[in-house]
Protein backbone atom coordinates (compact mmCIF):
# COMPACT_ATOMS: atom_id res chain seq x y z
CA UNK A 1 0.00 0.00 0.00
CA UNK A 2 1.68 3.74 -0.53
CA UNK A 3 2.77 5.69 2.18
CA UNK A 4 -0.12 7.43 3.89
CA UNK A 5 -2.59 6.54 1.73
CA UNK A 6 -5.80 5.56 3.66
CA UNK A 7 -7.70 2.34 3.25
CA UNK A 8 -11.37 2.10 3.14
CA UNK A 9 -12.42 -0.93 4.23
CA UNK A 10 -14.77 -3.33 2.01
CA UNK A 11 -17.88 -2.79 5.03
CA UNK A 12 -17.49 1.13 4.80
CA UNK A 13 -18.49 1.27 0.82
CA UNK A 14 -21.65 2.36 0.23
CA UNK A 15 -23.93 -0.20 -1.42
CA UNK A 16 -25.24 0.77 -4.66
CA UNK A 17 -28.10 0.69 -5.59
CA UNK A 18 -28.82 -0.94 -9.21
CA UNK A 19 -30.81 -1.62 -11.22
CA UNK A 20 -30.61 -4.16 -13.92
CA UNK A 21 -33.87 -3.33 -15.74
CA UNK A 22 -32.97 0.11 -16.88
CA UNK A 23 -31.08 0.55 -19.87
CA UNK A 24 -27.97 1.91 -18.53
CA UNK A 25 -25.17 -0.42 -18.12
CA UNK A 26 -24.43 -1.95 -14.89
CA UNK A 27 -21.19 -0.83 -15.07
CA UNK A 28 -22.32 2.93 -15.65
CA UNK A 29 -23.96 3.01 -12.89
CA UNK A 30 -20.98 1.50 -10.30
CA UNK A 31 -18.99 4.55 -12.03
CA UNK A 32 -21.75 6.88 -11.39
CA UNK A 33 -22.49 6.15 -7.96
CA UNK A 34 -18.52 5.88 -6.81
CA UNK A 35 -18.09 9.17 -8.72
CA UNK A 36 -21.01 10.76 -6.50
CA UNK A 37 -19.95 9.59 -3.60
CA UNK A 38 -16.15 10.98 -4.37
CA UNK A 39 -18.10 14.53 -5.52
CA UNK A 40 -19.74 14.63 -2.58
CA UNK A 41 -16.87 13.87 -0.03
CA UNK A 42 -17.55 10.65 1.28
CA UNK A 43 -14.95 9.33 -0.60
CA UNK A 44 -11.94 11.62 0.40
CA UNK A 45 -9.09 12.58 -2.03
CA UNK A 46 -5.82 9.77 -1.24
CA UNK A 47 -8.94 6.82 -0.03
CA UNK A 48 -7.86 3.77 -1.05
CA UNK A 49 -10.97 1.83 -2.90
CA UNK A 50 -11.57 -1.97 -2.81
CA UNK A 51 -10.24 -4.04 -4.95
CA UNK A 52 -12.17 -4.83 -8.02
CA UNK A 53 -12.74 -8.66 -7.20
CA UNK A 54 -13.75 -7.36 -4.01
CA UNK A 55 -16.10 -4.89 -4.77
CA UNK A 56 -17.50 -7.46 -7.42
CA UNK A 57 -18.56 -9.96 -4.61
CA UNK A 58 -19.84 -7.20 -2.26
CA UNK A 59 -22.15 -5.69 -5.35
CA UNK A 60 -23.29 -9.06 -6.67
CA UNK A 61 -22.07 -8.23 -10.14
CA UNK A 62 -18.91 -9.60 -12.51
CA UNK A 63 -15.51 -8.36 -11.77
CA UNK A 64 -15.68 -7.11 -15.65
CA UNK A 65 -18.12 -4.69 -14.33
CA UNK A 66 -15.94 -3.22 -11.70
CA UNK A 67 -13.02 -3.24 -14.00
CA UNK A 68 -14.80 -1.21 -16.30
CA UNK A 69 -16.02 1.32 -13.96
CA UNK A 70 -12.96 2.12 -12.31
CA UNK A 71 -11.30 1.88 -16.09
CA UNK A 72 -14.03 5.02 -16.68
CA UNK A 73 -12.88 6.65 -12.87
CA UNK A 74 -9.16 6.73 -14.08
CA UNK A 75 -9.60 8.19 -17.47
CA UNK A 76 -11.69 11.12 -16.31
CA UNK A 77 -9.31 11.57 -13.22
CA UNK A 78 -11.25 10.85 -10.73
CA UNK A 79 -8.83 8.01 -9.42
CA UNK A 80 -5.73 6.86 -10.11
CA UNK A 81 -3.23 4.29 -9.17
CA UNK A 82 -1.52 1.45 -11.42
CA UNK A 83 -3.07 -2.53 -11.94
CA UNK A 84 -1.37 -4.37 -8.97
CA UNK A 85 -0.85 -1.62 -6.41
CA UNK A 86 -4.70 -0.30 -6.02
CA UNK A 87 -6.98 2.03 -7.18
CA UNK A 88 -6.98 5.51 -5.07
CA UNK A 89 -8.91 8.43 -4.98
CA UNK A 90 -7.25 11.38 -6.63
CA UNK A 91 -5.40 13.88 -4.76
CA UNK A 92 -5.64 16.39 -8.10
CA UNK A 93 -9.12 17.22 -7.76
CA UNK A 94 -9.50 20.74 -7.34
CA UNK A 95 -11.75 21.83 -4.11
CA UNK A 96 -13.72 23.56 -5.63
CA UNK A 97 -15.08 20.61 -7.83
CA UNK A 98 -16.08 18.99 -4.15
CA UNK A 99 -19.75 19.49 -2.95
CA UNK A 100 -20.82 19.49 0.65
CA UNK A 101 -21.80 15.89 2.07
CA UNK A 102 -25.65 15.61 1.30
CA UNK A 103 -25.78 18.06 -1.87
CA UNK A 104 -25.91 16.56 -5.20
CA UNK A 105 -23.27 16.79 -8.17
CA UNK A 106 -25.62 19.13 -10.44
CA UNK A 107 -26.36 21.59 -7.05
CA UNK A 108 -24.78 24.48 -6.34
CA UNK A 109 -24.63 26.05 -2.69
CA UNK A 110 -25.83 29.14 -2.09
CA UNK A 111 -22.57 30.41 -1.10
CA UNK A 112 -21.55 29.36 -4.67
CA UNK A 113 -24.00 30.81 -6.66
CA UNK A 114 -23.28 33.53 -9.16
CA UNK A 115 -26.32 35.23 -11.67
CA UNK A 116 -26.35 33.46 -14.59
CA UNK A 117 -26.90 36.09 -17.19
CA UNK A 118 -28.53 36.19 -20.18
CA UNK A 119 -27.47 38.81 -23.28
CA UNK A 120 -29.87 41.51 -23.80
CA UNK A 121 -30.56 39.64 -27.34
CA UNK A 122 -31.18 36.23 -25.19
CA UNK A 123 -33.57 37.75 -22.87
CA UNK A 124 -35.54 39.35 -25.75
CA UNK A 125 -35.53 35.64 -27.26
CA UNK A 126 -36.48 34.07 -24.02
CA UNK A 127 -39.48 36.61 -23.61
CA UNK A 128 -40.85 35.50 -27.15
CA UNK A 129 -41.77 31.97 -25.15
CA UNK A 130 -42.21 30.14 -28.61
CA UNK A 131 -44.50 26.93 -28.32
CA UNK A 132 -42.14 23.84 -27.73
CA UNK A 133 -43.82 20.98 -30.75
CA UNK A 134 -44.31 17.86 -28.82
CA UNK A 135 -44.13 14.23 -30.67
CA UNK A 136 -47.77 13.70 -30.36
CA UNK A 137 -49.71 16.67 -31.55
CA UNK A 138 -52.87 18.03 -29.47
CA UNK A 139 -55.90 19.35 -31.10
CA UNK A 140 -56.04 22.16 -32.33
CA UNK A 141 -51.55 22.50 -32.66
CA UNK A 142 -51.15 24.89 -35.38
CA UNK A 143 -49.39 24.06 -38.72
CA UNK A 144 -49.49 20.26 -38.28
CA UNK A 145 -49.72 18.43 -41.29
CA UNK A 146 -51.87 15.21 -41.47
CA UNK A 147 -49.18 12.80 -40.67
CA UNK A 148 -51.50 9.31 -41.17
CA UNK A 149 -51.69 9.92 -44.75
CA UNK A 150 -48.17 10.29 -45.75
CA UNK A 151 -47.27 7.56 -48.35
CA UNK A 152 -44.88 6.09 -45.51
CA UNK A 153 -44.80 2.42 -47.17
CA UNK A 154 -43.61 4.54 -50.63
CA UNK A 155 -41.08 6.68 -48.58
CA UNK A 156 -39.58 3.51 -46.87
CA UNK A 157 -39.09 1.89 -50.19
CA UNK A 158 -37.75 4.84 -52.28
CA UNK A 159 -35.19 5.91 -48.62
CA UNK A 160 -33.84 2.30 -48.85
CA UNK A 161 -33.59 2.25 -52.65
CA UNK A 162 -30.91 5.12 -52.16
CA UNK A 163 -29.13 3.61 -48.85
CA UNK A 164 -28.86 0.32 -51.07
CA UNK A 165 -27.18 1.87 -53.99
CA UNK A 166 -25.37 4.86 -51.77
CA UNK A 167 -22.19 5.62 -53.20
CA UNK A 168 -19.16 6.44 -50.83
CA UNK A 169 -19.57 10.49 -52.00
CA UNK A 170 -22.84 10.28 -51.06
CA UNK A 171 -21.57 9.56 -47.48
CA UNK A 172 -19.25 12.26 -47.72
CA UNK A 173 -19.46 15.67 -47.15
CA UNK A 174 -22.69 17.35 -49.39
CA UNK A 175 -22.24 20.94 -50.84
CA UNK A 176 -23.86 23.82 -48.49
CA UNK A 177 -25.47 24.71 -51.34
CA UNK A 178 -27.33 21.41 -51.05
CA UNK A 179 -27.91 18.17 -53.60
CA UNK A 180 -27.99 19.76 -56.78
CA UNK A 181 -30.29 17.26 -58.47
CA UNK A 182 -32.45 18.16 -55.76
CA UNK A 183 -32.46 21.95 -56.18
CA UNK A 184 -33.06 21.17 -59.65
CA UNK A 185 -36.42 19.43 -59.16
CA UNK A 186 -37.15 22.52 -56.95
CA UNK A 187 -36.26 24.79 -59.26
CA UNK A 188 -38.64 23.48 -61.96
CA UNK A 189 -41.32 22.90 -59.21
CA UNK A 190 -41.14 26.52 -58.47
CA UNK A 191 -41.56 27.52 -62.01
CA UNK A 192 -43.98 25.67 -63.01
CA UNK A 193 -46.74 26.08 -59.91
CA UNK A 194 -45.39 29.12 -57.94
CA UNK A 195 -44.15 31.46 -61.01
CA UNK A 196 -40.50 31.75 -59.13
CA UNK A 197 -38.20 33.01 -61.14
CA UNK A 198 -34.84 30.78 -60.61
CA UNK A 199 -32.52 28.27 -61.97
CA UNK A 200 -31.25 25.37 -59.96
CA UNK A 201 -27.93 27.33 -58.99
CA UNK A 202 -30.02 30.23 -57.24
CA UNK A 203 -31.56 27.23 -54.30
CA UNK A 204 -29.61 26.80 -51.10
CA UNK A 205 -31.08 23.69 -49.38
CA UNK A 206 -31.52 24.78 -45.44
CA UNK A 207 -33.00 22.32 -42.64
CA UNK A 208 -36.56 23.97 -42.51
CA UNK A 209 -37.66 27.61 -42.83
CA UNK A 210 -36.60 28.80 -39.51
CA UNK A 211 -33.00 28.47 -40.32
CA UNK A 212 -33.32 30.10 -43.90
CA UNK A 213 -35.08 32.81 -42.01
CA UNK A 214 -31.61 32.79 -39.69
CA UNK A 215 -28.91 32.85 -42.17
CA UNK A 216 -30.60 35.75 -43.89
CA UNK A 217 -30.95 38.07 -40.56
CA UNK A 218 -26.87 37.22 -40.46
CA UNK A 219 -25.78 37.87 -44.02
CA UNK A 220 -28.26 41.06 -44.31
CA UNK A 221 -28.62 42.95 -41.12
CA UNK A 222 -26.50 44.65 -38.75
CA UNK A 223 -26.61 45.66 -35.32
CA UNK A 224 -29.63 48.35 -34.89
CA UNK A 225 -31.12 47.72 -38.47
CA UNK A 226 -34.40 48.06 -39.13
CA UNK A 227 -36.87 45.34 -40.06
CA UNK A 228 -40.16 45.53 -41.20
CA UNK A 229 -42.51 42.95 -40.10
CA UNK A 230 -46.34 41.81 -40.32
CA UNK A 231 -48.27 43.03 -37.07
CA UNK A 232 -49.57 40.71 -35.95
CA UNK A 233 -46.95 38.25 -37.38
CA UNK A 234 -44.77 35.07 -37.13
CA UNK A 235 -43.04 34.78 -34.16
CA UNK A 236 -39.93 32.82 -35.35
CA UNK A 237 -39.22 35.66 -37.98
CA UNK A 238 -38.74 38.14 -35.14
CA UNK A 239 -36.97 35.87 -32.93
CA UNK A 240 -34.23 35.38 -35.87
CA UNK A 241 -34.22 39.34 -36.42
CA UNK A 242 -33.90 39.92 -32.68
CA UNK A 243 -30.57 37.04 -32.63
CA UNK A 244 -29.23 39.72 -35.25
CA UNK A 245 -29.50 42.40 -33.36
CA UNK A 246 -32.21 44.18 -35.54
CA UNK A 247 -34.72 46.65 -34.52
CA UNK A 248 -38.41 45.18 -35.11
CA UNK A 249 -40.74 47.81 -36.75
CA UNK A 250 -44.29 46.38 -36.73
CA UNK A 251 -46.82 47.22 -39.57
CA UNK A 252 -50.28 46.86 -39.47
CA UNK A 253 -51.88 44.41 -41.53
CA UNK A 254 -55.52 45.09 -42.88
CA UNK A 255 -57.27 42.84 -45.52
CA UNK A 256 -54.60 43.58 -47.95
CA UNK A 257 -52.24 42.22 -46.05
CA UNK A 258 -49.14 44.51 -44.53
CA UNK A 259 -50.16 47.98 -45.75
CA UNK A 260 -47.17 50.24 -46.82
CA UNK A 261 -49.08 53.73 -46.19
CA UNK A 262 -48.41 52.89 -42.18
CA UNK A 263 -44.87 52.47 -42.77
CA UNK A 264 -44.28 55.45 -44.25
CA UNK A 265 -43.90 57.19 -40.94
CA UNK A 266 -41.90 54.60 -39.80
CA UNK A 267 -38.31 54.80 -39.39
CA UNK A 268 -36.29 53.64 -42.75
CA UNK A 269 -35.95 49.94 -42.63
CA UNK A 270 -33.11 47.64 -44.55
CA UNK A 271 -35.68 44.37 -44.49
CA UNK A 272 -39.21 43.83 -44.82
CA UNK A 273 -40.64 40.09 -44.01
CA UNK A 274 -43.75 39.47 -44.96
CA UNK A 275 -46.11 36.23 -45.94
CA UNK A 276 -48.03 37.56 -49.13
CA UNK A 277 -50.08 34.57 -50.57
CA UNK A 278 -51.05 33.89 -46.85
CA UNK A 279 -50.40 35.80 -44.01
CA UNK A 280 -49.69 34.24 -40.94
CA UNK A 281 -51.58 34.16 -39.00
CA UNK A 282 -54.54 36.10 -40.08
CA UNK A 283 -54.90 33.91 -43.82
CA UNK A 284 -55.15 37.14 -45.53
CA UNK A 285 -53.89 37.79 -48.61
CA UNK A 286 -51.53 40.84 -50.08
CA UNK A 287 -53.17 42.06 -52.84
CA UNK A 288 -51.00 43.09 -56.25
CA UNK A 289 -50.99 46.99 -55.87
CA UNK A 290 -49.28 46.67 -52.61
CA UNK A 291 -47.18 43.76 -53.85
CA UNK A 292 -45.99 45.79 -56.82
CA UNK A 293 -45.76 48.77 -54.12
CA UNK A 294 -43.20 47.23 -51.44
CA UNK A 295 -40.83 45.89 -54.59
CA UNK A 296 -41.10 49.47 -55.86
CA UNK A 297 -39.65 50.45 -51.94
CA UNK A 298 -37.23 47.61 -51.85
CA UNK A 299 -35.71 48.92 -55.59
CA UNK A 300 -35.93 52.99 -54.32
CA UNK A 301 -34.62 52.34 -51.03
CA UNK A 302 -31.77 49.32 -51.63
CA UNK A 303 -33.46 47.18 -48.79
CA UNK A 304 -34.25 43.67 -49.30
CA UNK A 305 -37.88 41.97 -48.60
CA UNK A 306 -38.17 38.02 -47.43
CA UNK A 307 -41.14 36.16 -48.85
CA UNK A 308 -41.85 33.39 -46.91
CA UNK A 309 -44.41 31.06 -48.85
CA UNK A 310 -45.08 28.30 -46.18
CA UNK A 311 -48.61 26.61 -47.05
CA UNK A 312 -49.09 28.35 -50.19
CA UNK A 313 -49.78 24.88 -51.99
CA UNK A 314 -52.84 24.62 -49.93
CA UNK A 315 -55.71 27.05 -51.86
CA UNK A 316 -58.91 25.90 -51.24
CA UNK A 317 -60.28 28.19 -53.98
CA UNK A 318 -59.14 28.82 -57.50
CA UNK A 319 -55.32 27.55 -58.21
CA UNK A 320 -52.78 28.58 -55.75
CA UNK A 321 -51.36 32.61 -56.34
CA UNK A 322 -48.35 33.35 -58.07
CA UNK A 323 -45.58 34.13 -56.05
CA UNK A 324 -44.45 38.03 -55.39
CA UNK A 325 -40.49 36.47 -56.12
CA UNK A 326 -42.34 36.44 -59.40
CA UNK A 327 -42.96 40.00 -59.83
CA UNK A 328 -39.76 41.07 -59.10
CA UNK A 329 -37.00 42.05 -61.75
CA UNK A 330 -34.64 43.78 -59.85
CA UNK A 331 -33.26 41.12 -57.49
CA UNK A 332 -34.80 42.28 -54.05
CA UNK A 333 -36.84 39.22 -53.11
CA UNK A 334 -35.56 36.15 -51.12
CA UNK A 335 -37.74 33.62 -51.62
CA UNK A 336 -38.45 31.02 -48.50
CA UNK A 337 -40.35 27.31 -49.02
CA UNK A 338 -40.53 24.29 -46.61
CA UNK A 339 -41.62 20.68 -47.06
CA UNK A 340 -41.95 20.09 -43.43
CA UNK A 341 -45.77 21.57 -43.70
CA UNK A 342 -46.63 19.46 -46.82
CA UNK A 343 -44.30 16.74 -46.12
CA UNK A 344 -43.81 16.16 -42.38
CA UNK A 345 -42.30 18.09 -39.94
CA UNK A 346 -39.36 15.99 -39.10
CA UNK A 347 -38.05 15.98 -42.53
CA UNK A 348 -36.41 18.70 -41.67
CA UNK A 349 -36.31 20.58 -45.64
CA UNK A 350 -36.49 23.50 -46.77
CA UNK A 351 -35.16 25.85 -49.60
CA UNK A 352 -34.28 29.55 -49.53
CA UNK A 353 -34.22 31.16 -53.83
CA UNK A 354 -31.30 33.58 -53.46
CA UNK A 355 -31.07 36.36 -56.03
CA UNK A 356 -28.49 35.14 -58.13
CA UNK A 357 -25.26 37.51 -57.74
CA UNK A 358 -25.51 36.76 -54.31
CA UNK A 359 -25.59 32.68 -54.40
CA UNK A 360 -22.12 32.68 -53.38
CA UNK A 361 -21.87 34.55 -50.79
CA UNK A 362 -25.07 32.56 -49.23
CA UNK A 363 -23.49 30.02 -49.68
CA UNK A 364 -20.53 30.67 -47.67
CA UNK A 365 -22.52 31.93 -45.26
CA UNK A 366 -24.66 28.48 -45.17
CA UNK A 367 -21.86 26.24 -44.77
CA UNK A 368 -21.05 28.18 -41.38
CA UNK A 369 -24.50 27.06 -40.12
CA UNK A 370 -24.01 23.37 -40.19
CA UNK A 371 -22.04 22.33 -43.49
CA UNK A 372 -25.32 20.39 -45.38
CA UNK A 373 -28.53 18.58 -45.26
CA UNK A 374 -28.30 14.64 -45.18
CA UNK A 375 -27.46 13.92 -48.73
CA UNK A 376 -29.44 10.45 -48.93
CA UNK A 377 -32.62 12.22 -47.60
CA UNK A 378 -32.72 14.97 -50.39
CA UNK A 379 -31.94 11.99 -52.27
CA UNK A 380 -34.67 10.40 -51.42
CA UNK A 381 -37.07 13.72 -51.83
CA UNK A 382 -35.18 14.55 -55.64
CA UNK A 383 -37.05 10.98 -56.43
CA UNK A 384 -40.23 11.39 -54.48
CA UNK A 385 -40.95 14.91 -56.74
CA UNK A 386 -39.29 13.75 -59.75
CA UNK A 387 -41.83 10.56 -59.74
CA UNK A 388 -44.67 12.55 -59.60
CA UNK A 389 -45.57 11.72 -55.57
CA UNK A 390 -45.38 15.18 -54.40
CA UNK A 391 -48.05 16.60 -56.73
CA UNK A 392 -49.85 13.35 -55.91
CA UNK A 393 -49.68 13.51 -52.27
CA UNK A 394 -50.57 17.48 -52.19
CA UNK A 395 -53.19 17.30 -54.15
CA UNK A 396 -54.73 14.87 -52.20
CA UNK A 397 -54.30 16.52 -49.12
CA UNK A 398 -56.01 19.82 -50.78
CA UNK A 399 -58.76 17.73 -51.05
CA UNK A 400 -58.85 16.44 -47.29
CA UNK A 401 -58.00 19.36 -45.74
CA UNK A 402 -60.81 21.48 -47.72
CA UNK A 403 -63.27 18.91 -46.31
CA UNK A 404 -61.34 19.41 -43.10
CA UNK A 405 -61.83 23.11 -42.87
CA UNK A 406 -65.48 23.13 -43.80
CA UNK A 407 -66.32 20.53 -40.48
CA UNK A 408 -63.94 22.93 -38.40
CA UNK A 409 -65.69 26.05 -39.57
CA UNK A 410 -69.27 24.37 -38.67
CA UNK A 411 -68.51 23.13 -35.65
CA UNK A 412 -66.75 25.81 -34.20
CA UNK A 413 -69.95 27.93 -35.59
CA UNK A 414 -72.24 25.90 -34.00
CA UNK A 415 -70.43 25.38 -30.66
CA UNK A 416 -68.80 29.17 -30.27
CA UNK A 417 -70.14 31.66 -32.59
CA UNK A 418 -72.00 33.80 -29.44
CA UNK A 419 -68.10 34.45 -28.52
CA UNK A 420 -65.92 34.03 -31.47
CA UNK A 421 -65.67 35.64 -34.96
CA UNK A 422 -64.34 33.33 -37.54
CA UNK A 423 -62.11 33.89 -39.94
CA UNK A 424 -63.51 32.27 -43.41
CA UNK A 425 -59.82 31.41 -45.33
CA UNK A 426 -59.87 30.50 -48.87
CA UNK A 427 -56.34 28.10 -47.94
CA UNK A 428 -53.87 27.21 -45.48
CA UNK A 429 -53.66 24.82 -42.37
CA UNK A 430 -55.24 26.92 -39.86
CA UNK A 431 -58.18 29.94 -38.77
CA UNK A 432 -58.52 32.64 -36.38
CA UNK A 433 -60.92 32.84 -33.93
CA UNK A 434 -61.22 36.80 -33.00
CA UNK A 435 -62.68 36.85 -29.47
CA UNK A 436 -66.12 39.19 -29.32
CA UNK A 437 -65.03 40.54 -25.96
CA UNK A 438 -62.36 41.31 -24.20
CA UNK A 439 -60.54 37.95 -23.44
CA UNK A 440 -57.20 36.56 -21.43
CA UNK A 441 -55.96 34.18 -24.71
CA UNK A 442 -52.40 34.34 -23.35
CA UNK A 443 -53.76 32.99 -20.10
CA UNK A 444 -56.48 30.59 -22.05
CA UNK A 445 -53.69 28.96 -24.22
CA UNK A 446 -51.74 27.40 -21.06
CA UNK A 447 -54.41 26.36 -19.49
CA UNK A 448 -56.19 24.20 -22.15
CA UNK A 449 -52.50 22.73 -22.45
CA UNK A 450 -52.52 21.19 -19.14
CA UNK A 451 -56.16 19.40 -20.05
CA UNK A 452 -54.81 18.02 -23.10
CA UNK A 453 -55.76 20.62 -25.68
CA UNK A 454 -52.77 22.81 -27.73
CA UNK A 455 -53.96 26.22 -29.57
CA UNK A 456 -52.05 29.78 -29.51
CA UNK A 457 -53.44 32.71 -28.48
CA UNK A 458 -53.99 35.41 -30.69
CA UNK A 459 -52.52 38.51 -29.45
CA UNK A 460 -49.11 36.82 -28.91
CA UNK A 461 -48.66 37.68 -32.24
CA UNK A 462 -48.93 40.99 -32.30
CA UNK A 463 -46.02 43.42 -31.70
CA UNK A 464 -47.57 47.12 -31.16
CA UNK A 465 -49.49 47.77 -28.41
CA UNK A 466 -52.87 47.08 -30.31
CA UNK A 467 -53.38 43.86 -30.31
CA UNK A 468 -56.95 41.73 -30.53
CA UNK A 469 -57.27 38.51 -28.89
CA UNK A 470 -58.60 35.31 -29.97
CA UNK A 471 -57.42 32.07 -31.37
CA UNK A 472 -54.98 30.37 -33.84
CA UNK A 473 -56.55 26.87 -34.31
CA UNK A 474 -55.16 24.47 -36.86
CA UNK A 475 -57.22 21.70 -38.35
CA UNK A 476 -55.35 19.93 -40.84
CA UNK A 477 -53.67 17.26 -38.81
CA UNK A 478 -56.59 16.41 -37.12
CA UNK A 479 -59.23 13.69 -38.08
CA UNK A 480 -63.10 14.51 -38.89
CA UNK A 481 -64.26 12.67 -35.62
CA UNK A 482 -61.51 14.55 -33.60
CA UNK A 483 -61.97 17.86 -35.09
CA UNK A 484 -66.03 17.27 -33.52
CA UNK A 485 -64.80 16.08 -30.43
CA UNK A 486 -62.13 18.47 -29.83
CA UNK A 487 -64.32 21.58 -31.05
CA UNK A 488 -66.86 19.92 -28.06
CA UNK A 489 -64.20 19.94 -25.68
CA UNK A 490 -62.75 23.87 -26.91
CA UNK A 491 -66.57 24.87 -26.04
CA UNK A 492 -66.90 23.26 -22.63
CA UNK A 493 -62.65 24.29 -21.73
CA UNK A 494 -63.85 27.94 -22.65
CA UNK A 495 -67.37 28.08 -20.50
CA UNK A 496 -65.08 26.88 -17.63
CA UNK A 497 -62.10 28.85 -17.84
CA UNK A 498 -65.13 32.20 -18.09
CA UNK A 499 -66.10 30.87 -14.96
CA UNK A 500 -62.61 30.98 -12.88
Amino acid sequence: MKKNKRYVPLADIHTFQLNSQVEEPLYRQVYSSIREEILQGQLSPGVKLPSSRALAQKMGVSRNTVVNAYEQLWAEGFIEGKTGSGSYVSENLPPRLLFPPGSKPNEISSSEERPKKLSQRGRQMKELRPRIPVARPLPFCPGMPELGEFPMELWARIVARHWKRASHTMLAYGSPAGYLPLRQAISEYLQACRGVRCQAEQIIIVAGAQQALDLLARMLLDPGDHVWVEDPGYQGAKGAFMAAGAEIIPIPVDSEGLNPEKAKHSSQARLAYLTPSHQYPTGVTMSLSRRLEMIAWAQEKNAWIIEDDYDSEYRYVGSPLASMQGLDTTGRVFYIGTFSKVLFPSLRIGYLVVPSDLVEDFIHGRSLLDSHAPTLIQAALTTFIEKGYFASHIRRMRTLYEERQKLFVQELEKKLSTEFNLSHQAAGMHLVAYAKNDFADQDFAPWVRERGMELSALSSYYYGKEKKSGLVLGYAGFNLPQIEEGVEKLSRLYEDFCKL
